[in-house]
């Protein structure tokens, strides 16, 4: 019984060396020397022109938001498609369903300008 934990152990020991290892070994190799280029924030490699924490306009968040939503809503048709055959026309109406509240709902964003970078 205590047997079968073995393989767990030895991947928890293995992960946790490895993971030792390879902060021991980069603190090793780090450059000690700092100076105003390695201290600014990198964006990109553009030279960053206002301040970190500015306002963003809310659009930003609600377009993000709304991929999010429909992302995740799209997530749900792939066991639908994997069980398709078992589930014949019932499994056919309730997509169908579905997929109208999707597009309902895309057109109500879309016709509030929620979709428009502005």
């Amino acid at each position: 019984m205590l047997s079968d934990y073995i393989p767990i152990a030895i991947f928890v020991v293995v992960a946790t060396g490895f993971a030792v290892f390879t902060l021991v070994f980069a603190s090793l190799l780090h450059s000690e020397k700092y100076n105003k280029v390695k201290l600014e924030p990198y964006e990109c490699g553009i030279e960053p022109i206002t301040d970190a924490r500015d306002r963003y306009s809310i659009r930003y968040y609600l377009v993000a938001m709304l991929f999010v939503i429909f992302d995740v809503e799209t997530v749900f048709m792939f066991p639908w498609a994997v069980i398709f055959d078992k589930l014949l026309l019932f499994g056919l109406i309730e997509m169908v369903v579905f997929i109208f509240i999707l597009v309902v709902g895309y057109y109500y964003a879309w016709q509030k300008g929620a979709l428009e970078w502005a």
